[in-house]
């Protein structure tokens, strides 16, 4: 097979992720080549704002994911679409690939998933790699931590680590590292739809006051009024992604041969805030720096749904000892 050379690389999907990989990528000495290509390049109302991000940051956009994967012959291929674009993108790129070229798959996708992307990738003479990314990349960067899975795992960690990446191999088998970050996915993104409907549902009732710090005393390591700011803001900017992550997460429960209950209940949760982000909910909040606090997001869903009492303020309850 091939020598692999990681100086050639292709970033598929240019969205977030995509932005931040290429960006840090392109930091590394010696420079390697850095590319991408994104279906919205095909959109006229979408080009500009990613053209001047790439160009920016010395990443060359390509027309096609043919011209892509021709650029990083031999070298690199990252997917970084959406989890219910993973299939797609490695069936659309495995018609494309040069032998002995790397394609590391960072979606977050069920471990069967996985495997029927490795088939195609394997099945054209690439290499195929599995990535769990396990924490949010914005904060990390270049350094977010992530698992490699597969044969072709070993290979790469040690390009990846020279890079200064947090790449860890967590099995030769395709499947393990995926379905790590899955089960860490529903206790994650389901804390994330937890706080969203208590909190929300708290501030309608006008009793946030007094169940904020119930939550503080049994889980003090927590500053719950925080964490609930960055779990809305979070949810708010991201939140179709987690669907189809968290979709992806029932289909790796029902691999198990188990009912999905909570994981698919938690995807339509997240399906919902990213149905009221693209209504305009939270519209007035774009933009900002930093995550506003939770109860400007709770407003704005109470102020949709007209579930605060009178039009007004969120109505106030008695509570059981006579405070209000």
């Amino acid at each position: 097979m091939p020598e692999f050379n990681p100086s050639r690389i292709g970033i598929v999907g240019y969205g977030e992720v995509g932005r931040i990989f290429g960006a840090g990528l392109r930091d590394q000495s010696p420079q390697p080549s850095v590319g991408a290509w994104d279906r919205k390049l095909t959109d006229p109302g979408q080009q500009a704002a990613l053209r001047q991000h790439a160009d920016a940051c010395g990443v060359a956009l390509q027309g096609s994911m043919a011209a892509l994967c021709e650029a990083a012959s031999g070298g690199l291929i990252i997917s970084a679409v959406t989890a219910s674009n993973a299939l797609d993108a490695a069936q659309e790129a495995a018609g494309h690939l040069a032998p002995g070229t790397v394609f590391l798959d960072l979606n977050s996708a069920s471990p069967g998933t996985k495997k029927a992307c490795a088939e195609h990738i394997e099945a054209s003479g690439g290499r195929y790699v599995e990535a769990a990314v396990m924490t949010s990349v914005p904060p990390y960067g270049l350094r977010v931590p992530m698992l490699l899975g597969g044969p072709h795992a070993g290979l790469l960690q040690a390009t990846l680590q020279q890079w200064g990446m947090d790449a860890q191999v967590a099995s030769a088998e395709w499947g393990v590292a995926s379905a790590i970050k899955m089960c860490r996915s529903v206790m994650i993104k389901g804390l994330e739809a937890l706080v969203i409907e208590s909190y929300a549902t708290a501030r309608a009732y006008g009793v946030e006051a007094h169940m904020l710090p119930t939550l503080q005393e049994t889980f003090p390591g927590i500053d719950w009024s925080a964490q609930g700011s960055y779990f809305f803001s979070r949810v708010v900017q991201h939140g179709q992604r987690r669907a189809e992550e968290m979709r992806e997460a029932a289909r790796t429960v029902r691999e198990a041969g188990f009912e999905p209950f909570m994981a698919e209940a938690i995807a339509d949760k997240q399906q919902w805030m990213a149905d009221q982000a693209r209504a305009g909910c939270f519209a007035a909040m774009a933009g900002a720096g930093q995550p506003h606090p939770w109860q400007d997001y709770a407003d704005r869903l109470l102020a949709a749904r007209g579930t605060q009492a009178d039009q007004g303020e969120p109505s106030h309850i008695g509570m059981p000892d006579g405070k209000t």
